[in-house]
């Protein structure tokens, strides 16, 4: 499903050039549930927005279900990205402006789907549809979490990024979201990578991927655990 091949990111402060991703080969398997962890500042962010399309590596690429990311025009990878992946941001990045119907139905919008229909039945899976009129100045953190995970599934995505999807919310809350996202997974097929610094969080998936000093460490989970 995900593979990498010499991967290399990294920045320039000033003079200095500071690598974060050095070198990562890495493959993932269609339905695999994964979290990559490690201390902060280790390019965890930088390695999933890599993943995603949403930053281009210096050096190496990405393929997903046989599909070289980098490879394409802008255009053509927006329209990947919209229809087989989605993005969860820890800050939830939701249009203040808008309802969390009208959050939710902006990629089905921008892929020509059915907005409305789909945005709602996306909202119903997270727990929400009682919500959908709603503002997000009016939800709680947790709820803003599932309206940004409904708008992550809206288009069915083969694939399902999130970024530190619990990080702002309380434990009942990230108890919950990781039930969502658990549930979604394993429900539909769909291949799921989280960056999460919480080690127990990550025991829930089938590996855990450790990133320190630019490459990456693999731990796997027995069945049970």
């Amino acid at each position: 499903m995900i593979r990498t091949v010499d991967l290399h990111r990294g920045y320039r402060i000033g003079k200095k050039s500071i690598e974060v991703l050095h070198g990562i080969d890495l493959e993932i398997r269609r339905g695999e549930r994964v979290f990559l962890c490690g201390p902060s500042g280790a390019g965890k962010t930088t390695l999933l927005y890599t993943l995603a399309g949403l930053e281009r590596p210096e050096k190496g690429s990405v393929h997903i279900h046989g599909i070289d990311l980098y490879a394409m025009g802008r255009r053509q990878q927006s329209e990947f990205r919209n229809r087989e992946i989605g993005y969860i941001f820890q800050n939830y990045h939701l249009l203040p402006e808008l309802t969390a119907l009208e959050n939710v139905a902006v990629p089905g919008a921008i892929a020509g789907n059915n907005t409305s229909e789909a945005a709602l039945k996306a909202l119903r899976r997270v727990g929400l549809a009682d919500r959908a009129d709603h503002l997000p100045a009016e939800l709680s953190g947790g709820e803003q979490q599932r309206v940004a995970i409904a708008r992550a599934i809206v288009n069915e995505p083969k694939v399902l990024f999130a970024d530190e999807p619990t990080g702002n919310l309380d434990s009942r809350n990230s108890a919950e979201i990781m039930a969502i996202l658990m549930e979604l997974a394993s429900e539909h097929s769909v291949t799921l990578v989280v960056v999460t610094h919480d080690p127990s969080l990550a025991r829930a998936g089938d590996r855990t991927l450790v990133i320190r000093d630019g490459s990456i460490r693999e731990e796997r989970h027995p069945a049970g655990d």
